[in-house]
């Protein structure tokens, strides 16, 4: 029986890579991600020549029968994601439960995720999160689904795009102003900002900026008071 194993790589500063992490995609076989160009960036920096195969949402059912085909012949394979840990609003659930019913051993690899960095400097009062990710792009599903979820007594953590998040800011502020809210932009990177707040206080003050790159990460406190 060979091991997949399910990496988790950095959200953006390439030296928050585990040591763990490194030497294993060192040795493995074959390292699957969800775009090669951006995962070799991550191999060229830590010094590693290995064999890649692309596998993405758009084709993870297909690169999963390789990987398996591999793992049948006792090879070892690596699994990243382009940031952060495989299957938090990335490719990574289908390869995971296909390589298992095939009777292979799936090992996580402990590493970078923006929703628990973003939940670990957010200040919230909370017992409960509940990860959603990216809520939908049409604005009556986003809305009707922000909705429920900040009706729950717990707190939300959202993903967002540049070109959206302003949006996303008045729709929360608009169901609730009052909210405790933390945004994490750019995290680990050079420009790494949060803010901190009221929903309402945020939304007046925030300027979206000119470079239309990367992600942002939402906290959003439970409906119970602090």
């Amino acid at each position: 029986m060979a091991t997949l194993y399910i990496i988790g790589t950095p959200i953006g500063n390439l030296g928050d890579i585990s040591f763990r992490a490194a030497e294993v995609l060192k040795t493995a076989d074959l390292v699957a991600c969800e775009d090669t160009r951006r995962t070799l960036k991550l191999l060229s920096h830590l010094g590693i020549r290995v064999k890649m195969l692309s596998c993405r949402a758009q084709n993870e059912q297909f690169a999963a029968e390789k990987v398996i085909a591999l793992l049948n012949q006792g090879q070892t394979v690596a699994y990243a994601s382009d940031a952060g840990t495989p299957a938090l609003s990335d490719p990574g659930a289908a390869l995971v439960r296909l390589v298992s019913r095939a009777g292979h051993e799936v090992i996580p690899i402990p590493g970078p995720s923006a929703f628990a960095s973003l939940v670990s400097v957010a200040g919230g009062a909370d017992k409960t999160v509940v990860f959603e990710g990216f809520l939908s792009p049409k604005a009556g599903r986003r809305r009707s689904r922000l909705r429920e979820l900040m009706a729950l007594d717990a707190a939300v953590v959202l993903y967002e795009s540049p070109f959206r998040i302003l949006k996303l800011l008045e729709d929360i502020a608009e169901i609730d102003g009052s909210r405790y809210i933390c945004i994490g932009r750019e995290m680990t990177k050079v420009h790494e900002e949060y803010i901190r707040g009221l929903a309402l206080e945020i939304l007046a003050q925030f300027v979206p900026k000119k470079e239309k790159i990367g992600e942002f990460s939402v906290y959003i406190s439970g409906n119970k008071s602090d």
